[in-house]
């Protein structure tokens, strides 16, 4: 066997006797996925209880109704009727109603007059999300009634009768006007899990750098690592095998935690090839940084700060804890100087968009050329490492 194999070997061993390792590389991604799949799950499927005070019981009124009622709402909105506006509000306090409307007595007739009386909408600042929701079906249903008195308007000033234009008005079928609504062409909605389930394995997966790199100045210190340059063995077969522990580790967590998110929790990581190329991609990453840490480090208190360094500051830049795609321009242009933003960005792809290789190809190279700079630095650097 390769000197470099054997000591891979001697290491993968080690670390799976290490159980803080098994944790920290499988079971803590899959329960912080999970936990975030569970807190996340609301954002996935919105429903609201909506509650309505009809003080006025006429056609506009009706039309509110009719329109919070529609097959276009019925799987966002369930309207609950209220007797008072007291009891609305008790409602909204209570958790009962996400927010309630209140349609004033007189309403209707209230429409063809220069000042129709105002819709109020009752909310809760615990829930911004219904708050909004139920502002925008109102805004939207004034804006139709608004539009219908402009026509009428319209038409009184080219010679209609005005008794026949308000009595159009009164008959109008009143609902929310034609709304938009975008959606990504070929893309499927993307699950919470189907982002936390990578972005979860990769941010553990770069505590392999603080892992292995501490381990070899354990061994460097304790004489180890001169032992085994007593013997007939390059200087970088030493290093190799210490970094291809850490390349094996990383593609057996990975692997494992893909598996269980997949068949356990409905995760979505893509084309089987296409994930696990880039997987690749992303290991070979980390096993770069690792060797770099080494190199660049001279004590393992040093090799501790650089390590933390560079797992928090990798999993802050590359959206490891939030959707890249809420945060401002300045941070998603920053997360692409990092191989585990472009990893997660090759896995929302393929989760949402069904591809393959075609998919991944660019950031599988931006990968590997961040994986091709640090390795080069690390084989300049790396080797000072082997003497105390």
């Amino acid at each position: 066997m390769h000197p470099a194999l054997a000591i891979a070997a001697k290491d993968v061993r080690q670390r799976i006797r290490d159980r803080s390792a098994i944790v920290l590389g499988i079971v803590a991604p899959l329960v912080i996925a999970a936990l975030m799949s569970l807190a996340f799950r609301g954002a996935e499927t919105i429903h609201l209880t909506v509650g309505v005070v009809n003080s006025d019981h006429g056609a506009a009124a009706a039309g509110l109704l009719s329109a919070l009622r529609s097959p276009g709402l019925k799987d966002l909105v369930t309207v609950v009727p209220e007797p008072s506006e007291g009891s609305a509000s008790a409602a909204v306090h209570a958790g009962r109603a996400g927010a309630a409307i209140i349609i004033p007595s007189g309403f209707t007739n209230s429409v063809s007059r220069s000042r129709p009386l105002p819709l109020t909408t009752l909310t809760n600042v615990n829930n911004t999300v219904a708050a909004q929701i139920t502002s925008s079906i109102a805004q939207s249903f004034v804006a139709q009634v608004n539009a219908d008195r402009l026509s009428v308007a319209t038409a009184s000033a080219a010679g209609e009768p005005s008794g026949s234009a308000a009595a159009a008005l009164d008959k109008a079928h009143l609902s929310l006007p034609i709304r938009t609504v975008q959606s990504a062409l070929g893309a499927k909605r993307l699950k919470t899990i189907s982002y936390y389930g990578p972005s979860m394995a990769i941010f553990f997966l770069l505590f392999t750098i603080s892992f292995t790199a501490r381990s070899f100045f354990v061994e460097r210190d304790q004489g180890n690592i001169e032992r085994m340059l007593a013997a007939p063995l390059r200087p970088r077969s030493v290093l190799l095998g210490k970094v291809l522990s850490a390349f094996v580790f990383g593609i057996v967590s990975l692997s494992i935690i893909a598996a269980v998110t997949t068949f356990a929790f409905g995760a979505d990581w893509g084309n089987p090839l296409a994930a696990g190329l880039l997987s690749l991609a992303m290991v070979l990453a980390v096993t770069a940084t690792t060797a770099l840490v080494i190199g660049v480090a001279h004590t393992q208190r040093q090799a501790e700060g650089i390590s933390s360094f560079a797992v928090f500051g990798l999993a802050l830049l590359g959206g490891n804890f939030v959707f890249v795609s809420v945060t401002p321009p300045i941070m998603q242009r920053l997360a692409l100087l990092t191989p585990n933003g472009w990893a997660l960005r090759g896995y929302t792809d393929l989760a949402t968009t069904g591809g393959g290789l075609a998919i991944v190809g660019l950031p599988i190279a931006a990968i590997l050329v961040y994986t091709l700079v640090v390795a080069t630095a690390a084989s300049v650097l790396a080797p000072r490492a082997l003497t105390p």
